[in-house]
């Protein structure tokens, strides 16, 4: 048996609703949990909400609130009560012997107690050519690359009948000339509510008992094949962008083989609406195990019966070691900055981080160190994550480095000379030279390898 000293109490695996809401109880019970965030499987930190626009439906939030802005609250309050943050994956889990163990970017963790908040992901279509068109036409997410200007003022599609699919086909109503929904059913799935946004948006048109079956373009999709349920009939649909929504699929990847799961891989807990499972000390939250609900709500519900049922589980085995707090209340939260684009008056040729076209005009022609230009969509998860990451590493860097934040909904010109097919995208230029560029969402340590690489002397005289 591993000491005390290197076993912890609890570790959440998941950030999402139901695992910032665990980690909340939990650090509150004086437990110092340890919250996986997850990375790059199953999604990104924050879950699903990560790729929502407005959540109009999670109670406190009359006017409704962005989701990655929901989760930046989510995950401040659990932090400032004493949770831990691990960004990385969780690659292993074993679960055969006590103390659990954890493999995550190479280190091993033991703790007592797991929950398991992994989520689900947002499934493909896996058409012919699917690949091909991915990030050139086709994507899982409007609200990160609806924006992106290769869509505007062109036919756009989107394929599902539920929430997801209704809220992203309004969405995309702003930079589209049309937006075709694409649903299998006679039918929506969707709530009341926003299935009457969507049937009374005119800039909508609903393809009934309809799938897509293939795709068609050159470098970019021009098109799509729909095929009719009943008559077996097909049409051809031009678009330029296809956006998918048609449900998700639980992370149990890491329980497979220890945990009993169902047809559709959704953990079984050991009885209905308990956060149990046939383990003692692992419990479940959140959509690993709800194939029903699937809401915010319900996810942060489950993971509050989740903490307090490892926080008695915990006592009753006698293996809890609470923290000793210095002061009864935790400092605030801290608040989050909101930084306007650059003007000739506010720019700054030494500012490590600025904003909008005319930081980036002057950096890339007067700047004699590489520049960092990050491009941004409002709402876009992802960028939420990455853009803290970078700019950490940017001023680790400092002063070999500048950046600079484009928003492509507010400066879309920007985005199209430089050829930006989606957010995040990120380009580092030295002495007016594209040096390198991905996109997506990347971890510090890959981001720090990639910039040092442009830093190198080998590299800068190129």
């Amino acid at each position: 048996m591993v000491s005390s000293s290197t076993t912890e109490n609890l570790v959440v695996i998941g950030s999402g609703p139901a695992g910032y809401t665990a980690a909340l109880y939990a650090a509150r019970a004086n437990l110092a949990p340890l919250l996986i965030t997850g990375f790059q499987e199953g999604g990104i930190p924050g879950g699903q909400l990560m790729t929502t626009t407005h959540v109009e439906n999670f109670p406190g939030f009359p006017q409704g609130i962005l989701g990655p802005e929901l989760m930046d609250r989510m995950k401040a309050q659990a932090v400032r009560w004493g949770t831990r943050l691990l960004d990385a994956d969780a690659d292993q889990l074993d679960l055969s012997q006590r103390p659990f163990t954890i493999q995550a970017q190479g280190q091993t963790q033991r703790t007592h107690a797991v929950i398991l908040a992994t989520g689900a992901r947002a499934n493909r279509l896996h058409l012919p050519q699917e690949e091909r068109f991915w990030s050139r036409g086709i994507s899982a997410c409007a609200v990160c690359d609806g924006a992106t200007p290769q869509f505007r003022h062109e036919p756009l599609a989107v394929v599902g009948g539920g929430d997801s699919a209704c809220e992203e086909a309004h969405a995309l109503t702003k930079y589209g000339s049309h937006v075709h929904l694409v649903v299998r059913r006679h039918k929506l799935r969707a709530s009341k509510a926003m299935a009457d946004r969507v049937l009374a948006n005119d800039q909508i048109t609903i393809h009934w008992e309809h799938e897509v079956v293939a795709l068609q373009g050159d470098d970019w999709l021009a098109a799509v094949e729909l095929r009719h349920h009943l008559d077996g009939s097909t049409t051809t649909l031009p678009v330029r962008g296809l956006f998918y929504a048609i449900g998700h699929t639980p992370n149990t990847g890491l329980v497979q083989g220890q945990l009993p799961l169902d047809g559709e891989g959704y953990l079984v807990p050991q009885q209905p609406g308990q956060p149990d499972t046939v383990i003692p000390g692992v419990f479940w939250a959140g959509d690993v195990a709800d194939r029903r609900w699937r809401q915010a709500v319900t996810a942060a519900a489950t993971g509050c019966q989740a903490a307090l049922a490892a926080e008695a589980w915990l006592t009753e085995q006698n293996l809890a070691v609470t923290v000793s707090r210095k002061t009864p209340e935790p400092e605030s939260a801290p608040t989050p900055q909101k930084m306007s684009p650059a003007t000739e008056e506010t720019y700054s040729p030494t500012a490590l981080w600025q904003q909008g076209s005319y930081a980036l005009r002057r950096l890339y022609h007067e700047s004699m160190e590489p520049l960092v230009v990050m491009y941004t969509a409002p709402g876009c998860g992802p960028c939420h994550v990455l853009k803290p990451q970078l700019r950490r590493v940017v001023e680790e860097l400092a002063p070999q480095i500048h950046a600079v934040e484009i928003n492509i909904e507010a400066e879309p010109h920007i985005a199209q000379q430089a050829g930006v097919s989606g957010t995040p995208t990120i380009q580092v230029f030295h002495d007016k030279e594209l040096r390198c560029q991905w996109r997506g969402v990347k971890q510090r340590r890959m981001i720090r390898t990639e910039l040092e690489k442009v830093l190198s002397p080998d590299h800068q005289q190129r």
